[in-house]
């Protein structure tokens, strides 16, 4: 039941968030990510480069890789590598939280434009690979590598949805099963980046049909979208059904159980993997308006799983369905 939606959360008792439903972190670490991902599955989602030479093994759409930053030699010449580059994506490959990614849109003449306007110099892009050598951004602090990739062109129905951003679609994926989803559209506040904590708005997905649930932004219900104004309502995104195919085969090519996959629409190539997580964040019930933990328990509880991808989406669409 989505009874989180009439609540004020800094007065729910930790008992009455254990009565509707609601995982916590020490649930989700112990019950979930502990028992059911193999550490040793770990580097193939912390590690971007990984992660993505994976999915192009398994055939799985996810933006083309341009170049990999690992020594200051190839930073120096920096200039003769993206001479040919004109909107991409730098991304630290260890990095977390959406720390160290940096979105270039376009080019004017020598200064590289970000999705907000703000211009940089090449020397700006030099002094933040280097820092992403150095491991600034790495989730353990120590020497990492910097991806360089496409841009994701969105899908012209998110036009007036986001600000400055790519929306992506979180998908929680357990044992085959997609559980819970939610879409993330950026803001001025969260500088045109879909991290949550950072400002981006979180829209909680129904399962059965990714219409629109229920959304927030810092925590708090938002009926529009901050920037654009659009009705955050309106929103049901195409090709529902793949998308949570795609998240399904990610969860499985990389052998751990509990998963967070991070799905764009692209408007050439459709659905395309953009990251997965090993530990995703629990945000995501606060924007659906209900518990994991009861999703979780039934998939637990099934006696025979379902044996393709599809009839495990088709399964969860049945059973997760927020509007019956």
């Amino acid at each position: 039941m989505n009874w989180l939606r009439h609540l004020r959360w800094p007065l729910i008792s930790p008992k009455r968030l254990a009565e509707i439903g609601i995982l916590g972190m020490n649930g989700r670490n112990i019950d979930f990510i502990s028992r059911y991902n193999p550490r040793h599955c770990y580097p193939l989602v912390d590690d971007k480069l990984k992660t993505k030479l994976l999915a192009q093994q398994h055939g799985l759409s996810t933006p083309q890789l341009r170049l990999i930053i690992q020594s200051q030699h190839q930073v120096n010449h920096l200039a003769q590598a993206l001479a040919d580059l004109s909107a991409f994506v730098i991304k630290p490959a260890r990095g977390s939280g959406g720390k160290g990614i940096t979105v270039i849109t376009q080019r004017d003449g020598e200064q590289f434009l970000k999705a907000s306007g703000q211009a940089l110099s090449l020397g700006d892009l030099q002094r933040h690979l280097s820092n992403i050598l150095a491991g600034i951004y790495s989730l353990a602090g120590a020497p990492d590598i910097a991806i360089i990739e496409d841009l994701i062109q969105p899908d012209p129905y998110f036009r007036d949805y986001s600000y400055e951003g790519v929306p992506d679609i979180r998908v929680i994926v357990f044992k085959g099963y997609p559980v819970m989803s939610m879409l993330r559209l950026s803001t001025h506040a969260s500088d045109g980046k879909a991290n949550l904590h950072q400002g981006a708005v979180g829209v909680g997905l129904d399962i059965a049909s990714g219409r629109a649930i229920y959304a927030v932004q810092f925590g708090r219900r938002v009926e529009q979208h901050p920037d654009t104004q659009r009705p955050l309502v309106e929103i049901c995104p195409p090709h529902w059904s793949t998308i949570l195919t795609l998240a399904v085969r990610c969860q499985q090519m990389t052998g751990l159980g509990y998963l967070g996959a991070d799905i764009v629409l692209d408007a050439q190539h459709g659905p395309t993997m953009l990251e997965l997580n090993a530990r995703p964040g629990l945000a995501i019930q606060v924007a659906n308006g209900c518990g994991l933990l009861p999703r979780l328990r039934h998939i637990e509880g099934l006696s025979q799983a379902h044996n393709t991808p599809h009839d495990c989406v088709n399964y969860a669409m049945q059973q997760f369905a927020t509007f019956k």
